[in-house]
């Protein structure tokens, strides 16, 4: 086995943690099962490392090998990962096309190959129809950084591909090229949407969260919950504002409804304007670039966060559209600029 396999097995393996460590082994599904049961769970993960390492040497593991480990551990831990999305389109009143992902990877590879000399491409199918790419990159006279990959996630037959890391610079064009014509589309722009929760994305994109609530099925709900009243609550007691509350709920409802919202971590709002006064002179009114400031909000969990300002009494409903229009439009990153 060579010694960039073996180290690329060892770096994957320290890199998971430690309650995890099993699992992504399992999910690799190289090792036999005698393998597996000889590992010490309660050793040092160096130890388990180096003990997996001597395994692959028996098995005489190629990079492939290695290359799929790397993505299993990747799949395990996709949310400590950067994620970009990445929207592909075909020309107005074109066909669809029989797509066929063998010769989608086949296609993909072969351009990438084409284009770079020293380019390594693995492949993982998994579920719902998506393919892990997993792309070393080299340059025409150094060999492919197998420490530093571009991962892809794909879906077939929709216009998606989710990247990471997004720091591509010169093998971008690349990429963009390979995933354009592999999916046999025409053209490919980058989301103003980013987030370490590849799932939330996915569900953003592909509108997999409830879009369908009614009003009257909020009202409804909030009726049978008379915010909160429940008939075993003592009667002397007495909700203030139980009218606003009311409004208030019923209208975040109406905005957010009842599902889990995606996870996101951050909206980020760039504004460009110009300063106007009716008094003549000044300096700001002779400024000729616009005035732009940078606004940023962020949480663990930003959309739930939002949804549950006006209820907590901390904003006022309905928040504003550029706030709550986050999954709508499938964007965290927004320019606002004067009309």
């Amino acid at each position: 086995m060579e010694e960039t396999v073996a180290e690329l097995i060892r770096r994957t393996i320290l890199r998971v943690p430690m309650s995890a460590v099993m699992t992504v082994l399992k999910a690799w599904d190289f090792l036999s099962q005698d393998g597996l049961q000889a590992l010490n769970p309660r050793q040092r993960k160096e130890s388990i490392a180096q003990s997996v390492v001597l395994q692959c040497e028996e098995k005489r593991a190629s990079l492939s090998d290695a290359a799929l480990l790397d993505i299993v551990c990747t799949q395990v831990l996709r949310h400590q990962k950067m994620w970009d999305v990445y929207q592909m389109s075909k020309e107005p009143g074109e066909d669809l096309d029989l797509f066929d992902i063998e010769q989608f990877k086949s296609s993909f590879k072969k351009i990438l190959q084409r284009a770079l000399k020293n380019v390594t491409v693995s492949f993982k199918d998994a579920e719902e129809n998506a393919v892990w790419i997993r792309i070393a990159w080299g340059t025409q006279y150094t060999k492919p950084n197998q420490y530093k990959p571009t991962y892809v996630v794909y879906y077939s037959q929709t216009p998606y591909a989710f990247v990471s890391p997004s720091k591509l610079k010169s093998t971008l064009p690349l990429l963009a090229q390979a995933l354009t014509i592999a999916s046999k589309k025409h053209k490919i722009v980058k989301m103003d949407l980013r987030s370490r929760y590849l799932d939330s994305l996915k569900a953003i994109v592909f509108k997999q969260y409830n879009q369908n609530f009614e009003i009257h099925n909020a009202t409804t709900s909030l009726q049978e919950r008379s915010l909160g009243l429940d008939i075993n609550i003592d009667s002397r007691i007495i909700h203030e504002n139980a009218v606003e509350k009311y409004k208030v709920q019923r209208i975040t409802e109406e905005t957010f409804g009842e599902y889990p919202q995606p996870q996101l971590e951050f909206a980020q709002y760039k504004l460009e304007t110009k300063f106007r006064s009716d008094i003549n002179g000044g300096i700001l009114t002779e400024r000729e670039e616009p005035l732009r400031c940078l606004v940023r909000f962020s949480s663990p969990h930003l959309l739930e966060a939002l949804r549950s300002l006006a209820p907590a009494g901390i904003a006022d409903a309905p928040l504003s559209p550029l706030l709550t229009c986050i999954p709508n439009k499938g964007m965290n990153y927004f320019r606002i600029r004067d009309k």
